[in-house]
């Protein structure tokens, strides 16, 4: 009998202990606004995602959302955008010239999501299977005219709003033309650097991880779960803090493997960030106040999936170009005031409704 009454006791307090876990995140989600994942698969259009439905072992994460758009991609002067102006038109609400990093078409700064979302209290990061100072990831918190310059960018990061990173670009923080050591000023500006690992990480403290020299490795090449893994862990790390986060997650070589006109490496690349879109679904149904968004700045490569000699039960991947086209990009999207990104509209469109979803909460 007091056998019974120990388990009894022991299942009554673990039940109480998950109603209180249970309302510490109800009174989280009431007080603040919502988290934003932002995954950005770069050269991915529809075909592209398609891919995921016919090469992989189970049905996509793709497939988890209801709520679908399209954006048309063309830049501030060009009808085709590459990924500086195309990531700027996310981040910073405007068009811009190719090439433009968080500058409007003149070349002036102006604010970005995660400037904007610091003001709000919110934590911020950034990964990305490219160098952290490539394109996309530099459009949210880097302004230069060009994004070439990739030793300048590194600088700002250095001297920004963002809290946790994850990635390749070793070299423009620790083997610059310059000699300036930029991990030793990223340690004295309250980051812990890794460069070969995850680790444990605390909230108090702001956390980068430089993995690569340069880009990280391809999937062919054995990247293993990366994406997937250091999107779990900045999940994890920004749900020990009572604040509101902005994340936004890369897709790099989707795009590359385009420009390569690479098949295999592209759906290897498609299936990853697929995989690394399931981490943050699974996050956001667990965590209600979150708002996750899934596209692309543009599609590269021309991609179809085409019927193989005649035969309809065979798919013969095929490219039209080893350059970027300016096809609609569709637009997932989960969670808190998801319904806002239905429709046809431009790419800069993106910043304006994360913000609204945000001031409207």
């Amino acid at each position: 009998m007091n056998l019974i009454i120990r388990i009894f006791s022991i299942v009554f307090v673990f039940a109480i202990l998950i109603s209180c876990d249970e309302k510490t995140t109800e009174q989280k989600a009431e007080k603040n606004p919502p988290n934003v994942i932002l995954l950005i698969g770069d050269g991915m259009g529809l075909s592209q995602l398609s891919s995921a439905f016919y090469y992989g072992e189970m049905e996509p994460n793709f497939a988890r959302f209801k709520e679908v758009g399209l954006i048309n991609t063309s830049s501030a002067k060009h009808k085709i955008t590459d990924s500086a102006a195309g990531a700027t038109a996310f981040s910073c609400g405007e068009k811009t010239f190719n090439g433009g990093v968080g500058v409007n078409s003149d070349s002036v700064s102006i604010p970005n999501i995660v400037e904007i979302l610091s003001d709000k209290n919110y934590n911020t990061g950034i990964i990305s299977t490219s160098s952290v100072t490539h394109a996309t990831p530099a459009c949210f918190y880097a302004h230069v005219k060009s994004r070439g310059m990739q030793e300048q960018i590194a600088v700002q990061l250095t001297a920004s709003d963002i809290d946790f990173f994850a990635g390749g670009g070793t070299k423009y923080f620790s083997k610059r033309t310059d000699s300036l050591d930029l991990i030793n000023i990223l340690n004295n500006n309250g980051f812990i650097i890794n460069t070969d690992n995850k680790t444990e990480l605390q909230s108090n403290s702001k956390y980068g991880f430089l993995l690569a020299d340069g880009g990280m490795p391809t999937m062919l090449e054995n990247r293993g779960d990366f994406l997937p893994e250091y999107t779990k862990l900045a999940l994890e790390y920004f749900d020990q803090s009572d604040e509101s986060f902005f994340l936004m997650v890369e897709g790099s070589q989707i795009e590359w493997a385009g420009h390569d006109m690479n098949a295999d490496y592209l759906i290897a690349e498609v299936l990853d960030f697929d995989k690394t879109v399931g981490v943050a679904m699974d996050f956001a149904e667990k965590n209600k106040n979150t708002l996750v968004i899934v596209l692309a700045d543009h599609e590269t490569g021309g991609f179809t999936l085409a019927i193989d000699n005649g035969d309809y039960a065979e798919i013969k991947p095929e490219f039209a170009t080893s350059g970027h086209s300016t096809t609609l990009i569709p637009v997932l999207a989960f969670g808190q005031g998801a319904e806002h990104f239905k429709g046809i509209y431009q790419n800069n469109e993106i910043f304006h409704k994360i913000l609204a979803v945000v001031k409207n909460k």
